[in-house]
């Protein structure tokens, strides 16, 4: 089976060019506690928001909205079916995302080896990261041009570009597990799509938030079961790491201290997001439950920061928040303190034309969609 999933990479360091078709494209992101859609259309040379909507999983295995899920391909189906229908969603051909958790990215150094010896060595090199066997995965790799990785390893100017002498190669490897693909095909295609490629979420993610960053860039993707840290420079992914705490854990805190149902607290939380400064006892359980995890995340996030600048030297001046998790009340504001850092809101649909009474709905719900924008969003240019 060829699924080129590593051609975003690839297009991180080419420019992007609208195909001249018109035709509709849908961006899917699946996820553990929903499944997001986005429908783009190039309307003379501008990525359109023709629609877009949300569908959360728990229902569909008698549990609560906002609650992780371990669905089969069926159920994923119909859940799909549901969302497609009530989205009023027009085209079949879609890119689809799929979880971080289930693939390996690894930045890795090799020899400057030519092209026939390095589709050699790379799978070689390639086991020593991968902890299932090589059979059970499908592979790529992207070698870093030769430019980026002097910028990556510090070149400041084009003299420096000119001299620095390159002792080894930067290769992007990235794996998906065999398993994964035969899931999310399944579930496509009962939905009644016809999937064009895969790619692994974080590409997706780095697409439609820092995908031109010149400067290294924190992203913390906030989802219901995990959160996920990635640093990316100059579009290359340095490091990845995932904290197993999310949103829910927030839901499931409140509602054990406020003995309340599950879609209660989930309701509560929704509406009112990390407070300070509050006075009333259901204020403060609120404000005790959400602080609790979201300390736990950037605690984290901290250590892992602080051991990626002392390994490569340089320093994150900014972090995009993405995720569910990240539309909750007050975070931003929460996040700058925790870290002392830059705090940005991902604004995925700030890349696309949409009509202007949905402006704020859509800033509100961005770091939601950021998977499911940058998934359309490739699609859209990949024809070009």
């Amino acid at each position: 089976m060829d699924i080129p999933f590593l051609n975003q990479a690839k297009q991180m360091f080419e420019k992007a060019v609208l195909s001249k078709h018109d035709e509709s494209i849908l961006g899917v992101d699946i996820g553990s506690s929903a499944i997001k859609v986005v429908q783009l259309k190039n309307v003379q040379g501008v990525a359109t928001l023709e629609t877009y909507g949300e569908i959360a999983l728990g229902p569909y295995s008698e549990g609560d909205v906002g609650q992780a899920t371990n669905l089969p391909p069926k159920k994923l189906a119909e859940a799909l079916k549901t969302l497609l229908k009530e989205a009023s969603v027009t085209t079949q051909t879609c890119g689809v995302a799929v979880p971080f958790s289930s693939s390996l990215v690894k930045l890795i150094e090799v020899p400057p080896l030519d092209v026939q010896k390095l589709a050699t060595v790379i799978p070689i090199e390639a086991r020593k990261y991968i902890p299932v066997p090589i059979s059970e995965v499908q592979l790529d790799y992207f070698v870093v041009p030769e430019t980026e990785q002097k910028l990556f390893l510090g070149a400041k100017d084009i003299e420096g570009l000119e001299s620095q002498e390159i002792k080894t190669k930067l290769v992007l490897i990235v794996a998906m597990h065999n398993e994964t693909l035969r899931r999310y095909t399944e579930t496509i295609k009962l939905a009644g799509l016809t999937p064009s490629f895969y790619e692994i979420e974080v590409f997706s993610n780095i697409r439609s938030t820092v995908a031109h960053s010149l400067a290294p860039v924190a992203i913390i993707d906030l989802g219901a079961a995990t959160s996920k840290l990635y640093l990316v420079e100059l579009g290359i992914i340095l490091a990845s790491h995932v904290i197993p705490t999310g949103s829910q854990d927030i839901t499931r805190s409140l509602s054990k201290s406020s003995h309340i149902s599950i879609a209660k607290a989930e309701e509560i939380k929704r509406q009112a997001g990390i407070l300070t400064g509050v006075s009333n006892n259901d204020a403060a359980r609120i404000s005790h439950a959400a602080t609790l995890t979201m300390e736990q995340i950037f605690a984290e996030a901290r250590r892992v920061l602080l051991g990626f600048q002392k390994k490569y030297n340089k320093v994150i001046t900014k972090v995009v928040l993405t995720g569910g998790g990240a539309t909750l009340k007050g975070l931003p504001e929460f996040a700058r303190q925790q870290l002392e850092l830059e705090i940005e809101l991902a604004q995925p649909f700030s890349h696309v034309q949409a009509p202007a009474f949905l402006e704020e709905t859509l800033k509100d719900a961005g770091p939601d969609f950021a998977v499911a924008v940058g998934v359309a969003l490739r699609k859209l240019h990949e024809d070009g």
